[in-house]
This record gives C-alpha cells, structure tokens and sequence, in this order.
C-alpha cells in the first residue's frame, strides 16, 4: 500500500498528502510539497527535512507551550525550506487528504512568506503557490523584513525592521524605527549610529537588573526618543509583532515628551513618536 497519495502533478513536481510525517520518502526530495496530518514540531520536521522537499505543510495541533506544535516551521527556515501550518479545527487529524482539501493556514515561516502564502489561505492555494514559486535565496543580512507601516510630516515614516541593526542613513533624524531585539546596552551603538526620530524595541523579558531596557536611559542622553514593547506580547525578531502586537512596558524621557505611556498599544505609540 503506498502511504503517499498525489493531489497535483505538474513538470516541476507534485502535491503529495501524507498522514503521517514518517510517510515522506526519497521521491519527494527536491520537487514535492509533502501536506502532512501530522503536528509540525521539531521531531517531525526532521524527519521531513531530511528527505528535503520542496516545501512542507502541516498542523498546528493548537500550538501548545512554548509553540511546540509549530516549532518545526522554524527548523525547516533555517535549512531554507518554506513551510506552513494548517489550523487544526480546519482538519481531519490523521488524514493528510482531507489536509489539503479542507485545511486554512494559520501560521507560515520566511520563505513561505516569501514565495507568497498567507495565514488564512486554503491549503490547497497555498500548497500550489508552493509548487510553483521559488523563494528568493537571500542571506542572513538580507532579510530584514523592512516595512513601512505609515508616512507622516516632513517625509517621515514608521518602518517596522527585524533588528535595529538594519537601520540604514535613510533612518537618520526621520523615521520611527519599530523593531524587535531587547534594549540592553549591546543595542546602544546601533541606535546612536542610526540616530532615528524616535524608535520602538523590545524589552527582552527585561532581565536582571531590567538590563534589556538599560539603552533607553543611556540614549536618552542623546536626545533620542525611545520605548520597548513586552516581550511577552510580541514576538522577538519580529518588528512587525512589536508593532501589531506589542504593547509598551517601558519609555524615555524623549518618548514620554511625545505621549507615549506604558500600557498602550505600539501601534500608537509609533505614531505618537512620529507625529512628535
């Protein structure tokens, strides 16, 4: 009995569901998307990356602690493999058919966002943007994920970056950069090297002796406008869930100056720094 069964076959390889992760093969390698029934955690991620599809989707299974049902998209984005996660109230648990033909996405990694899939796509959709798309072969320094979000007086902008080390000139003394590294002193040069209109980081957790808010003060003496956003609110290395999601756990000076409090929402406090 084959344990793979072929939805779409094209010149380029094919859309193979799957009920198992242990199911994927060395025909798959290099040329399918692989839709499987089971969790996408790190254990069958590395059963699946090892065979080194195209691309691979499969279930949330309700994320769990510390996103252990998801954790596998990110093990497959370190190995450049795009990946996706189908909800599971969207699915038949076990049934990798029934995956492709009913399945929503809920979460995707870097190059699956890159090749163009989208929480919320059918999995069928998504599975055939997979297929047919290669993502872009980017460097580590490259993937900065710079967005901007909203355009204000002056020309200035809120640009979402995944670092402040991605600061650019174009930054310096006219944007709002929202980013999504902690605040210790190790981000201090970054920020006085970039000098922005007024910036948004995270706190890291906060750490001993709140260090992963100590640049806020530190910079304040450069007249540089600044807060952080509960790490436990927004994802770290992802500005732009500081800037959708994080709420803000600390401020400057420079920051207060311009409305900005704890408590609010980053979006508006993004703004706030820009309007200022």
């Amino acid at each position: 009995m084959d344990l793979q069964t072929v939805i779409v076959e094209e010149a380029r390889g094919r859309i193979v569901a799957i009920d198992s992760a242990y199911h994927v093969d060395e025909r798959n390698t290099g040329r399918d998307v692989v839709v499987s029934a089971s969790y996408s955690g790190v254990l069958p991620a590395r059963f699946v990356a090892e065979r080194a599809p195209r691309a691979a989707i499969g279930l949330d299974c309700g994320i769990g602690p510390e996103g252990a049902g998801i954790a596998g998209l990110w093990y497959y984005e370190a190995l450049g493999i795009p990946a996706a996660t189908a909800d599971v109230m969207t699915v038949l648990l076990g049934d990798g058919v029934d995956v492709v033909e009913n399945g929503v996405v809920s979460r995707v990694n870097a190059p699956a966002a890159a090749c163009g899939v989208q929480p919320g796509m059918p999995v069928r959709d998504a599975a055939l943007i997979l297929l047919r798309t290669d993502p872009v072969a980017r460097s580590a320094a490259e993937i900065t994920n710079r967005t901007v979000m909203e355009e204000g007086p002056d020309g200035r902008q809120v640009v979402c970056a995944d670092s402040i080390a991605f600061g650019t000139d174009e930054d310096t003394d006219r944007n709002v950069l929202v980013t999504a590294g902690h605040t210790g002193r190790s981000a201090v040069p970054y920020l006085r090297k970039v000098r922005p209109w007024g910036f948004i980081c995270s706190d890291g957790g906060r750490g001993r002796d709140d260090s992963g808010i100590a640049g806020l003060k530190i910079v304040e003496e450069d007249g540089l406008a600044g807060a952080t956003v509960d790490a436990r609110t927004a994802r770290m290395g992802d500005g732009l869930s500081s800037y959708h999601d994080g709420i803000i756990s600390a401020v400057n000076a420079g920051a207060r100056a311009r409305g900005v409090e704890i408590g609010m929402r980053a979006a508006e406090a993004a703004h706030l720094l820009l309007q200022g």
